[in-house]
């Protein structure tokens, strides 16, 4: 059975980041992976060492912009179904696929929709799929993704930061969103937060993780392009993950 793991948060908060360690943690442990791109400024596939040659967004456009003579024989559905598998950037363990632009100026929403039933479609080939969702509210109040087992609200240690994971909490009960469990995440922070922020953390009212240190080596990571994947199981980073991967994976937490 395959489970869903989806980062959301205010940007700048590190979902990538957060993204790409989990998926990471998940490489050496076990596999298949399937990582979703699902935010319009795609970083994921740099992040992991993967470049998709090809989006959703590009099909699409390829299918409503253009007039393509589809083959006898075959619906514009299965037409854009075989397409679709063109997208998907295939590696050892992990494969990619990026959601890539819109089709229109400011519109999103046909574009989710597609990703979202391709999505259920796909993800059940893979043990386990990571979704990169964009920033701030709007992935969800379009429903990209339908069902999640794991939603993973990351937040930077500010009042804003925490605000805006408590908007996120809200928006999905009043969704009524199918997600299994949700997690507060606070990045770049050691784990003894202001009294302030602790505070801010109980009126979120979600399961608090854990914090992410800062930590040097993902600054150098990114400014000699190295992928995360290799990042050494030293980093500070990568040992918070897989702490708190130990503390999602619990029996009792699934």
């Amino acid at each position: 059975m395959s489970t869903t793991i989806a980062v959301a948060g205010k940007g700048g908060s590190g979902k990538t980041t957060l993204a790409s360690l989990i998926i990471r943690f998940l490489h050496r442990q076990q596999g298949p992976i399937l990582a979703v791109d699902a935010d319009p400024n795609s970083n994921l596939g740099i992040s992991l060492g993967l470049q998709a040659k090809r989006t959703i967004g590009q099909v699409q456009g390829e299918f409503l912009e253009e007039k393509l003579d589809i083959p006898p024989g075959l619906s514009k559905q299965a037409w854009l179904e075989l397409k679709l598998h063109e997208v998907v950037e295939e590696s050892e363990g992990i494969d990619l696929i990026v959601m890539g632009r819109p089709d229109g100026p400011g519109c999103y929403c046909s574009i989710n929709v597609l990703l979202r039933d391709y999505l259920e479609n796909l993800s059940g080939n893979y043990e386990w799929t990571v979704v990169d969702n964009e920033a701030g509210m709007e992935h969800l109040s379009r429903r990209t993704t339908q069902k999640i087992d794991i939603l993973l609200m990351v937040a930077e240690p500010s009042l804003k930061g925490l605000r805006t994971a408590a908007r996120l909490k809200a928006l999905v009960e009043e969704l009524k969103l199918s997600i299994g469990h949700q997690f507060l995440v606070v990045n770049r922070s050691s784990n003894d937060l202001p009294p302030p922020l602790k505070a801010e953390v109980e009126k979120v009212g979600l399961d608090f993780l854990g914090t992410i240190p800062q930590d040097e080596a993902i600054v150098q990571y990114d400014l000699e392009e190295k992928p995360l994947l290799s990042l050494p199981d030293t980093s500070a980073a990568a040992i918070a993950i897989k702490e708190m991967m130990g503390n999602i994976l619990k029996p009792n937490k699934m």
